[in-house]
């Protein structure tokens, strides 16, 4: 038994008003043929010895061991069930529309009833997986108010590009471990995929870089982490190139560009289909260091305005891209004869 608190109020038990005590005990109990064991709550009189429950704590205890006999059996506690609803802000009449579910099924859930386990299974899949619940949003979006959509897309839509970040970030580094120990590589740096994104929104925000599709980007890229580590005896983003037909190119720049924070669009093009890479409204480098900026700002004069088939051109002479191999990986030893100073 624990004490949690003690106040004066006419104890039932004895009918008299004096100190009653609110406790825990430990209980065990049979649900579904199962044995289980939680924390239970009461008041208890000191004076005749005895316990007794009110309504609200008669609910909690119900809700305790059922939660209990969810944790044995690996289903959702009730407590979880909330919190993922909550992730999504959403009503717990709108989320049985979106799951098709009867309006009062996730209030039940909630409380007192035990989900069965496909019910569980479609719970879990809608907290690991925001883009799933946007397709059930927009499906039901004709049922909704117009109000409680935009706030639901705006939520799910947040939780979307934060767990695809996390996923892509996750995806990149593991193709990056195997340069962890080959500072040629990697310039000697490790991977910073936060610089890696200011340095490319630092790119598209100045107005002295013109039209930054993707092949041009990889050039600059490649150019500032050269021109740093020709300065300063180190790249500045731990980004690892391989040479290509284009020019410079960093391993896994597809997941890169594909990160929330860059602003990237699809521009149909004579012969297909160009990435173009644009201003943000972040103005701010919180990765960057002035010096780092310096470079940035070196590369810009020189190929901010330049087309790219010019940048291509210009990598096409550099050393480093000659003595390395189609397909290699680029050392950064020879960028000490960078045309850039």
């Amino acid at each position: 038994m624990k004490i949690l608190s003690s106040e004066i109020m006419l104890c039932p038990c004895c009918m008299e008003k004096h100190a009653v005590q609110t406790i825990t005990v430990n209980e065990q109990n049979i649900f579904k043929g199962v044995s289980v064991e939680y924390n239970a709550e009461y008041f208890y009189c000191d004076r005749t010895d005895e316990t007794y429950a009110d309504e609200r704590q008669i609910s909690m205890n119900d809700i305790a061991m059922k939660d209990a006999y969810r944790e044995k059996e690996g289903l959702l506690t009730s407590v979880q069930i909330v919190a993922i609803r909550s992730k999504y802000g959403i009503s717990q009449s709108d989320l049985c529309l979106l799951l098709g579910w009867g309006g009062k099924t996730i209030t039940r859930y909630e409380s007192h009833q035990v989900q069965d386990a496909a019910h569980d299974m479609i719970l879990r899949k809608l907290d690991s997986d925001p883009e799933w619940f946007l397709q059930l949003l927009n499906a039901e979006k004709k049922s909704l108010s117009a109000t409680s959509y935009a706030r639901y897309a705006e939520i799910g839509t947040a939780l979307f590009e934060q767990n695809h970040d996390l996923y892509l970030r996750s995806a990149v580094m593991s193709k990056y471990a195997r340069f962890l120990r080959n500072p040629e590589a990697t310039g000697g740096k490790s991977l910073s995929l936060d610089v890696v994104v200011d340095m490319i929104r630092y790119y598209a925000n100045s107005p002295m870089v013109e039209n930054l599709f993707r092949v041009k980007l990889m050039k600059m890229l490649w150019y500032a982490d050269a021109l740093s580590y020709k300065r300063r005896g180190h790249s500045i983003s731990g980004l690892v190139y391989r040479a290509l037909p284009m020019g410079a190119v960093p391993v896994a720049y597809e997941s890169i560009v594909d990160l929330s924070s860059i602003h990237c669009e699809e521009v149909e093009m004579g012969d297909g289909t160009g990435y173009e890479f644009l201003p943000t409204e972040d103005k701010e480098y919180r990765y960057l260091t002035f010096e780092d900026m310096e470079i940035l700002d070196a590369v810009i004069r020189r190929f901010g305005r330049v087309s790219k088939n010019a940048i291509v051109e210009t990598m096409h002479q550099e050393d480093a891209y000659i003595r390395t191999a189609l397909h290699d990986i680029i050392q950064f030893q020879y960028t000490r004869t960078l045309s850039l100073s």
